[in-house]
């Protein structure tokens, strides 16, 4: 097959390799920038090993919670027969709907002292204040517990598809051998699925490490807090990079145990019963406990804070409801459908230049793309703002010698750099999404249609994209979703006075106005909902398949 080994695909590769990891990088540079400078010294001296034991015991305990709760529920669903599996198959992924920072606002309203829980406690006993005690929700046991309720099902769908495709042949001749139910799951079933176990904690463990909602509003001071308080509060931009390198290095630590705990293992199925077994019936008091075990986590992470969202929002609400939230939807949907189209628009060329390259350069290239999704939306932000905001200053510089006039922050003073910054937080899962379908597009239909006279652009445009539709709009839809949940990001890097649905939420919980940032959350869920309705049609079609 002939193939056109310089093609301009490669070149733009390499373009928006550069500008992805131009913010990486821009952060590392101001790793030892300023020496030890005042702040840097400060923060050393006083909260940065709380900043360092804080996120540690955080990634232990989401890592644990996600674990236990996923490869749980993915087991009983996957290789067991109960009353409501068939429910609980699709409806465990709908936590992931729910930002982390709305379940605080949510469980915080509910829990605290003057909420509906304690009410009724002390309405009930007849206790006043002091009589009894009661657990502090915005703690960093509570903090752990929110990341796990909506980050569990990243464990559970890739435990689950590992179950379902490689346990059923193992499974019969473990029973052959007379491995009871829960050894062959600790012997043969757990082992077979721990790289997708590893995987989905580490997934779990790098959401942990970007959030800022959830932990800035529990008080508990990480690495995200740290870098936002040094921009904004001391105002040292090279204390914030110098905090956000070290997050990086965090992050790219857990990256590197998560491929050396893989080591030279492979975990192949080498028998040609990939179908799975047919679940294990269970009855009594096993059948109700796997329901109970299965609905627990949906409750919590799910269904109990979605029926309070909108209890809030029909009782309460946000007070500006009106024009107010017409402008901040209008700003998360302006954000969120931009970012989505250059997402889907370059994934689709780097993908489409990887496929006509015979090296190594262009798939290379793109994994160095995908590693922006593993980078905190906090460092990146600070990694954006550096460098844009002095090449800002130049081009107003120039502006006003060629022009005559001062145009202002051409980058920084709209949203063109914050656009930049979610592309490359998000361009991965664009990026993964189009490849993962293109591989599917046999060789033999592009030579087909060179064989017909058509170039390489004219065939991506006539035959691959017409295929990839699908694809394509669930790729800019995750995108789109992963967007309007975006915070710390946002934050930092927002123009002035435009605050999207997202900002809203946290600003009124933050004025501990819970129930009206019920609203700006509600709007959130609703369209988070969106790619997992779609997900969970998949899930139920491929069981029933």
């Amino acid at each position: 097959m002939h193939v056109i080994h310089r093609s301009p695909l490669l070149l733009i590769g390499l373009f928006v390799a550069a500008l992805a990891a131009l913010p990486v990088a821009s952060v590392g540079l101001n790793l030892f920038a300023g020496g030890t400078s005042a702040t840097w010294t400060h923060l050393v001296s006083t909260v940065l090993p709380e900043y360092i034991a804080n996120s540690f015991y955080l990634c232990l305990g989401v890592a644990l919670g996600v674990a236990l709760v996923g490869v749980a529920t993915a087991w009983l669903t996957a290789m067991h027969d109960f009353p409501g599996r068939r429910i609980f198959e699709w409806a465990l992924v709908l936590p992931l709907a729910m930002p982390a920072y709305v379940l605080a606002y949510v469980y915080t309203d509910f829990l605290q002292f003057v909420g509906p829980v304690q009410s009724m406690l002390r309405e009930s006993f007849g206790w006043a204040y002091g009589d009894y005690w009661f657990p502090d929700i915005r703690t960093l046991p509570g903090a752990m517990l929110m990341f796990v309720c909506v980050l569990y099902p990243y464990v559970y769908l890739l435990a689950r598809a590992a179950f379902l495709e490689r346990a059923g042949g193992m499974l019969e001749a473990a029973r052959t051998l007379g491995l009871g139910p829960w050894r062959a799951f600790f012997t043969v079933s757990l082992p077979l699925a721990r790289p997708a176990l590893v995987a989905g904690v580490a997934l779990a463990l790098m959401e942990t490490l970007a959030d800022y909602g959830t932990v800035a509003y529990f008080a508990v001071n990480t690495f995200t807090t740290g870098i936002y308080r040094a921009w904004f509060s001391l105002g040292d931009r090279v204390a914030a990079a110098q905090l956000a390198a070290m997050l990086l290095t965090f992050v790219l630590c857990l990256l590197l145990a998560e491929r050396l705990s893989r080591g030279r293992a492979r975990y192949h199925n080498t028998t040609g019963r990939n179908r799975p077994l047919p679940g294990m019936c269970l009855h009594g008091l096993a059948a109700w406990l796997a329901s109970l075990a299965c609905l627990l986590p949906l409750v919590l992470g799910f269904l109990l804070p979605a029926f309070l969202l909108v209890r809030m929002a029909l009782a309460d609400g946000d007070a500006q409801f009106g024009s107010r939230f017409l402008i901040l939807s209008r700003n998360s949907f302006v954000l969120a459908g931009a970012t989505a189209l250059l997402a889907v628009l370059l994934a689709v060329l780097l993908a489409y230049g990887a496929r006509l390259s015979r090296g190594a350069l262009a798939p290379a290239l793109n994994r160095l793309v995908g590693l922006g999704y593993a980078v905190p939306g906090a460092v990146i932000a600070v990694g954006v703002l550096i460098p844009v905001t002095r090449l800002d200053n130049w081009l107003a510089g120039q502006w006003t010698v060629w022009f005559g006039e001062n145009p202002g922050l051409l980058l920084t003073g709209g949203i063109a750099a914050l656009v930049y910054a979610y592309l490359v937080r998000f361009l991965a899962v664009a990026l993964h999404t189009v490849e993962s379908s293109l591989a599917k597009i046999t060789p033999s239909m592009d030579d087909a249609a060179r064989s017909l006279g058509l170039g390489q652009g004219e065939t991506l445009r006539r035959v691959h994209v017409p295929i990839l539709r699908g694809s394509l709009l669930t790729a800019g839809l995750l995108v789109f979703v992963d967007v309007m949940k975006e915070l710390p990001a946002t934050l930092v890097m927002r123009p002035f006075n435009f605050d999207t649905l997202a900002t809203q939420a946290y600003t009124l919980a933050s004025d501990e106005r819970l129930a009206e940032a019920s609203t700006a959350s509600l709007a959130i869920v609703a369209v988070g909902l969106l790619p997992l309705i779609a997900l969970s049609r998949q899930i139920s079609a491929a069981r029933r398949g």
